[in-house]
């Protein structure tokens, strides 16, 4: 294929997908110029087939209207009716025994769920009754057994899901909490398919028309992602492997998932500022950092496994980062090594439960206990990225926090825990989508300011499971450390100087 032209190219730049649901690959779409295409041979073949059309209608109207009965309504007309009547009753129809069939579903007995237990499990079969339940949970006032409790439908559902996909009981149970029992089938389903591949222009050494111009002429299927993202492309089909092309080799683009974006367009950085990406290998963050510094400024590249340090030295070579540093340390240590950052992302470690498509070893091996481990370590890392940034700078010291997991644990438990431990506070992330984070979860109370946290799930928005929130750091002190007003309440640094000194003898004037 040829590439295109520059009116072509525009059309390239300018093509804008579906948001939400249809986030990545919700359209089968190839651009509007294919779709001018398509639309301007329909068009032909419409006039082309016009004039014969219009004879055949003109005649079959005129027997028409010579066929009145002498009531006024002319045969046409009798007909549509009919028509039309008839197809109401077979709506009718196919609605009551759909209505039947998902109200015929009868709760197993404990004698057949053992005999099923000692049988080869029956997929198709478990699945259909996975549906079934999930129905009569939809709604379960009208469809429930009246000698049938919620919680023997949510232990069947649960006992099914863990033998249809290969959950641990660990698992099925923290999604059952996290979602209903729909989106829980949601979200196991879009897990057990890829998500779409995607790959990140590199800017600092290409433009997105430019790259998807090259890689068209190397019958690459291409689109750009969507109006949130200039610089991603979305992969249909490539001749060649797409991670060998010489446009690769040469740096101009990263293969890297449509969510890993995130957490760096909400870093928001700025050419001349001091950035600590403290957890950064394989380096595909650092390097979108970085093309966003236009490569002003210094860029710390952190990572504590040693082995790893190799490929993200490669790969920032590779994609002609000059301003960064790699840096072999322990993350939890780093206030000590270096501070003063304008910016910190922290892409923290985590069990994984929202790449379970990546890796499928995810839904068998992790468990609570992997959960609480990585919280533990989620937490003091979170902290020190907070301690590394400099409250002072310009803007406001600013920090992101990313992990690829759903559970709260992982999530608005340790940014709940950060924002009682450190004088910050969460911002909008300007995310243009994504669900809220959670403020209620079963028992456990957060910060209301958790709203401006964005969660991202494969089956709503057809990207990896994701979660981002953003920091602004008001003081560098602890909370304890803080001046306190009349009210009581700790203030930020900058409102300190200006604060009422409260009345002799104790808060409130009392002695």
């Amino acid at each position: 294929a040829a590439p295109p032209s520059d009116d072509e190219e525009e059309e390239v730049d300018e093509f804008d997908m579906g948001e939400d649901a249809d986030m990545l690959g919700g359209s089968d779409e190839s651009g509007e110029e294919e779709q001018v295409v398509r639309g301007g041979r329909r068009g032909a073949a419409a006039r082309a087939g016009g004039d014969s059309d219009e004879e055949s209608e003109g005649g079959s109207e005129s027997e028409e209207v010579g066929s009145d009965d002498g009531s006024g309504e002319l045969a046409f007309e009798r007909k549509a009716r009919a028509t039309v009547a008839r197809l109401a009753a077979d709506s009718k129809i196919d609605a009551a025994e759909l209505l039947k069939q998902e109200s015929s579903f009868a709760m197993p007995s404990a004698e057949q769920l053992e005999a099923e237990a000692r049988a080869p499990p029956d997929i198709p079969a478990l699945k259909a009754r996975v549906g079934d339940v999930v129905g009569v949970l939809g709604d379960f006032a009208a469809r429930r057994q009246p000698e049938v409790n919620r919680a023997d439908y949510v232990a069947l559902l649960a006992a099914d899901l863990q033998v249809c996909y290969g959950y641990n009981g660990e698992l099925v149970d923290l999604l059952l909490q996290l979602f209903s029992p729909a989106e829980a089938l949601e979200f196991i389903q879009a897990s057990e398919k890829p998500r779409p591949i995607t790959i990140r222009t590199n800017t600092l050494k290409t433009r997105r028309r430019e790259l998807a111009q090259a890689l068209i002429g190397r019958n690459v299927s291409l689109d750009p992602i969507s109006k949130w993202s200039t610089e991603g492309l979305q992969i249909y089909e490539s001749a060649v492997p797409i991670g060998a092309t010489p446009e690769y080799l040469a740096g101009h683009y990263m293969i890297q998932s449509a969510s890993s974006f995130l957490p760096v367009l909400a870093l928001d950085v700025h050419p001349g500022q001091r950035v600590l990406d403290m957890a950064s290998s394989p380096g595909g963050k650092t390097s979108h950092i970085a093309a966003r510094m236009g490569n002003q400024g210094t860029l710390v590249a952190n990572d504590w496994n040693k082995q790893r340090i190799p490929a993200l030295a490669s790969n920032l070579a590779r994609q002609g980062v000059r301003c960064a540093i790699t840096l072999h340390a322990d993350g939890r240590e780093f206030p000590k090594l270096m501070g003063g950052f304008d910016r910190v992302l922290l892409d923290a470690p985590c069990t994984g439960l929202g790449v379970i498509s990546k890796d499928p070893a995810v839904k068998a091996e992790k468990g609570f206990t992997d959960i609480q481990r990585c919280q533990q370590l989620q937490k003091e890392l979170l902290l020190a990225a907070i301690d590394s940034c400099n409250a002072h700078a310009a803007g406001g010291g600013i920090v992101v926090y990313s992990t690829c997991s759903i559970a709260v644990e992982e999530n608005e438990a340790v940014v709940d825990y950060a924002l009682s431990s450190r004088c910050v506070k969460l911002v909008d992330t300007n995310l243009p989508f994504g669900v809220e984070g959670l403020s209620r979860y079963r028992s456990k109370r957060f910060h209301t300011s958790l709203r401006h946290a964005r969660r991202f799930y494969p089956h709503t928005h057809n990207m990896d499971g994701f979660f981002v929130a953003k920091f602004r750091k008001y003081s560098n002190g602890l909370p304890a450390e803080e001046p306190e007003n009349t009210a009581g309440e700790v203030l930020p640094a900058w409102q300190a100087a200006v604060a009422p000194e409260a009345p002799k003898g104790g808060k409130g004037g009392k002695s």
